[in-house]
């Protein structure tokens, strides 16, 4: 009797310190700098971007994280996340990036709107070993003449935008152009790419594309100049508040009216609610997501909603689905170093609500995944609140992004 007492009380004992020697080993298995993982989230907190990743971006990466440690017994209370406001500006991005790593002992650094920021934060990460994840900046060099071991571009590129847009307008008869963009390193590259996707697919751009300053509020010069020259597309290349503001003075000047399309190079969800659905209705843009893509797109969505009080931009969902990938890795490496981490997402292949058919290059560390063109809806086509897109067509992983052998990029 006795004994069948003491059996009783030891089993349980026994079971529970197993239980916590599993947990330690698991623990010890990862071996994490400062005991932590530290997410920093350089974004455009104040900015023509901050509406589409921002304080948003910064959300995102901490439901990642929770959901990560929620799920992972072994860092529970180990991911935190730091959001740092780069204002756009190269030299800033270089300087925080720099303070994040050296004071804040951050271990990647994510999301990165606007190219000439994504640029020198990379340079600035690459010297200190520490992985970036590029999801809101666009430049094709991040994965050719200035692509970095430790960079990795996710969600979209400039490529991928002109590829899928570009190629689409033009072959439904936009087949002349005049285009406008922002003279800076996102501007710069998006014009040649566009430009060289609608030669390829038959098009002609009517007069060389004029660069505009950044930001600009004043557009009114080369919408005269496009009513003048009447090409059958006028492509902006803006992003984020000075799209909004070619959108809405392309309107007022009545362009479209006068039997001019709008080419839009990149289109964000709170792009077409600054003016309402109808200012862009019809226009055809290329996305990696869009919130209501399908069941597994909306379940997320309802959950950022009610974690950040309205529906994330693609942006947002990269940068949620760009966190998750990095801590994957860290748990596949059992570790948050560099050179480990980045070995763990080297040739990966994973399919998520974000990222499907996903494929990490180790060539070029260009992400390759399923990406969508759409088109906008006029606001009486739209279901419910934020229905603006229509899906034209998808376009596989494979064929979405420059072919591998074309990269320019020597680690």
């Amino acid at each position: 009797m006795k004994k069948a007492k003491l059996t009783a009380i030891i089993a349980p004992t026994l079971v529970t310190a197993a239980l916590l020697s599993v947990t330690a080993a698991l623990a010890q298995g990862a071996k994490l700098s400062d005991n932590a993982i530290k997410i920093g989230v350089l974004t455009d907190l104040s900015g023509v971007y901050s509406e589409l990743s921002g304080p948003g971006s910064v959300k995102a990466a901490q439901m990642a994280a929770d959901d990560f440690m929620a799920t992972n017994a072994a860092y529970k209370g180990k991911v935190q996340v730091i959001g740092v406001d780069h204002q756009n500006k190269a030299d800033v991005a270089s300087n925080k990036a720099a303070e994040m790593i050296d004071r804040q002992n951050v271990d990647v650094l994510m999301d990165l709107p606007t190219s000439s920021a994504a640029l020198a934060a990379s340079e600035v990460a690459k010297g200190k070993k520490i992985p970036v994840m590029v999801v809101t900046g666009g430049t094709t060099a991040l994965t050719n003449e200035k692509c970095s071991k430790y960079t990795f571009h996710y969600a979209y590129d400039n490529f991928m935008l002109a590829n899928g847009t570009g190629t689409a307008v033009t072959k439904r008869g936009g087949n002349s152009w005049y285009i406008i963009y922002p003279n800076y390193a996102f501007g710069q590259d998006l014009d040649r790419q566009m430009t060289a996707a609608i030669k390829e697919n038959g098009g002609k751009l009517v007069t060389p594309s004029d660069a505009t300053p950044f930001p600009n509020t004043d557009f009114s010069s080369y919408l005269l100049k496009a009513q003048s020259l009447k090409p059958k597309i006028f492509g902006t290349m803006q992003a984020g508040n000075d799209l909004v503001n070619v959108v809405k003075q392309y309107n007022e000047f009545g362009l479209k009216k006068q039997g001019i399309g709008l080419g839009i190079g990149l289109l964000f969800e709170t792009d077409v609610a600054a003016l309402g659905q109808d200012a862009y209705a019809g226009a055809l843009a290329t996305v990696p997501w869009y919130w209501n893509l399908d069941q597994r797109s909306r379940d997320w969505t309802a959950k950022f909603e009610k974690a950040f009080g309205k529906k994330p931009t693609w942006a947002q969902a990269g940068v949620y689905s760009a966190t998750m990938t990095y801590l994957q890795a860290v748990s596949r490496a059992k570790s948050d170093n560099g050179d480990a981490v980045v070995k763990a997402l080297e040739g990966y292949r994973f399919s998520d609500f974000f990222a499907r058919s996903a494929y990490i290059r180790p060539q070029d560390h260009r992400v390759t995944l399923d990406v969508y063109t759409v088109q906008v809806k006029a606001k009486a086509q739209a279901k419910e609140a934020g229905d603006i897109f229509t899906k034209v067509a998808t376009i596989p992983s494979a064929k979405a992004f420059a072919p591998v052998a074309e990269t320019k990029c020597k680690f």
